[in-house]
């Protein structure tokens, strides 16, 4: 075990009966003038922030924004997000985050199965809301773009630049579209939010569809507020007021929301705001603004890792890392610790949980492999398939339960009866719990490759695929097969230039596996295929391997 004083970390904490508008209202009043949010260098602060969300208040109220409606923002990480969903949360009406890289269908489900009625969205994206507006219940789409919140020059140069990548945003015509700016620079800055109860829906936060269509997980102002104050309480060492955070996890997932953009106002932080992630532009913002909290995916911290000006880039003032969406390999976090001199630790969490569960320590005290501890006022168990707590050191299911768990999922009653049973949410996330609390995930329920009658869990023929020389990345997946059922299949993207064979594939496994887990066929990839955040989309993958893709 680790010297690290567990002791430390509270294991519940009291939760405010208030929305989660008050995290932003709490450090607005006592730090009004601390620098809330830089993009590309320009900075707002608190007080600044607080007006332009009293402004767009006075906008979606214009708009007959009310209580209980939802509101679709989408866009990449930039002020006019973090604005809006402050501004939608005051009013008592509904965020619901839509991913700027959703294709027309996907948006037109969304939109339909939560009744969106405005839509704010950045001009790049705005073409594709155009073409599906009028098969949705959307009345009105206000549109942003980013220079609106650059410094000069930037923001004479960015559109430049897009206009010679050939990127310029599409022209939007009709008398349903809108431009922020004209609208805000004529809106007042005096505004009252709406009564609101910690009980009142926040958010549909639609989960990444990696096991079919998205789905909208129902998310109340308490869930929200909670997950920010249990995230708070684990950076104990967390100076109020002076944190910097470097925020390119896109908040328009729940990973970035939180571990982001909420525990920031949690700890009246500088949000450093990216709009995509760039290992480049990142280590040059961390250098310029100090940055002392970096949360992100393996992904990252790997091209941070293995970038040619990473040894030249000063990135010592980095302190506190969480990585999650992906198990965050031993070599990676400790060569990126080496390299900032921070600490960078492996936690867990779902959509379905406003999304953090599970951390390790900061600084220090983690387990190598481990998704952590549970957060303070977090329950879990690891339960057998018929519901029976399993021992310490034994497999099953993770369950849990905390304030931070959704309510449902929106308009499927049955898939959300199937998941929250007694008060406990299934993750159907296979892992055990060992002698000091900390959980180990083996892989997911529905990734559980059969063969031959053997349970094998693809994560663990995957972390010894890594292990090759030359290979950049791997899945494995199950794929059908006249004798065993399912055949292990080993998916290999290779580095550049790498040679590998399958028969040193196989026979490395081999070395290390019991017989039956070792891949029986190996497909070599160019990349695999990806969410947003990393997660490695394994029904895709199949799909395309088998020709349906």
């Amino acid at each position: 075990m680790s010297t690290f004083d567990y002791t430390r970390l509270p294991r519940n904490i009291d939760i405010p009966d208030q929305p989660a508008t008050y995290l932003f209202f709490r450090s607005a009043e006592k730090y009004p003038d601390k620098v809330a949010t830089s993009f590309f260098g320009r900075e707002l602060t608190y007080r600044q922030m607080d007006k332009q969300i009293k402004k767009f208040m006075n906008v979606l109220r214009g708009f007959g924004v009310k209580k209980g409606d939802a509101v679709s923002i989408m866009s990449p990480n930039c002020p006019q997000n973090l604005i809006a969903y402050q501004a939608v949360l005051r009013l008592g009406a509904i965020v619901v985050q839509t991913n700027p890289l959703y294709v027309e269908r996907e948006i037109e489900h969304q939109y339909n199965d939560a009744g969106v009625k405005l839509v704010v969205a950045l001009d790049l994206m705005a073409a594709k809301v155009e073409k599906v507006i009028d098969k949705t219940p959307v009345k009105n789409v206000i549109v942003i773009k980013l220079p609106d919140y650059m410094p000069w020059p930037i923001s004479w140069l960015f559109p430049l630049k897009l206009m010679l990548q050939k990127q310029s945003p599409e022209p939007v015509t009709g008398d349903k579209f809108f431009k922020w700016a004209e609208l805000m620079s004529a809106a007042s800055d005096q505004a009252e939010p709406e009564t609101v109860s910690p009980d009142d829906v926040a958010l549909y936060q639609y989960t990444g569809g990696t096991t079919g269509v998205a789905k909208g997980v129902v998310l109340t102002h308490r869930n929200i507020h909670a997950n920010a104050l249990q995230g708070r309480a684990w950076f104990v060492d967390a100076v109020e007021g002076e944190e910097i955070i470097m925020l390119t996890l896109p908040v328009f997932h729940a990973f970035g929301m939180t571990v982001g953009m909420n525990l920031g106002y949690a700890i009246a932080a500088k949000l450093v705001l990216v709009p995509k992630f760039d290992p480049d532009m990142v280590m040059k913002q961390i250098e310029k603004y100090k940055v002392t909290i970096f949360p992100g995916v393996p992904a990252m911290y790997i091209a941070i890792n293995n970038h040619p000006r990473a040894p030249k880039r000063d990135l010592s003032s980095v302190k506190y890392c969480i990585s999650g969406a992906a198990p965050l390999l031993s070599e990676t976090k400790s060569k990126f610790e080496k390299l900032t001199g921070g600490s960078l630790v492996e936690g867990y969490g779902l959509s379905e949980a406003s999304p953090v569960t599970h951390c390790n320590p900061l600084p220090g005290g983690s387990k190598t492999g481990s998704i952590g501890m549970a957060l303070p006022s977090t329950e879990h168990k690891v339960v057998s398939e018929t519901g029976e707590e399993m021992p310490r050191g034994e497999t099953g299911e993770l369950v849990l339960r905390g304030p931070q768990v959704m309510r449902g999922y929106l308009n499927q009653p049955e898939e959300t009866a199937a998941c929250l049973k007694d008060g406990w949410l299934y993750t159907g996330d296979m892992g055990y719990v060992d002698e000091d609390g900390f959980v180990f995930l083996m892989d997911r329920k529905k990734d559980l490759v059969i063969s031959g009658g053997c349970n094998i869990y693809p994560k663990e023929v995957e972390e010894e695929l890594i292990k090759i020389d030359g290979v950049l990345e791997a899945a494995v997946i199950g794929l059908p097969d006249d004798r065993y059922g399912e055949r292990v299949t080993a998916c290999i993207a290779l580095k550049d230039g790498a040679k590998v064979t399958e028969q040193e594939v196989i026979a490395h496994c081999k070395e290390r596996l019991a017989s039956y887990k070792a891949p029986k066929q190996v497909i070599f990839v160019d990349s695999l295929p990806k969410t947003i955040i990393g997660k490695v989309l394994k029904r895709v993958l199949k799909d395309q391997i088998q020709g349906k893709g």
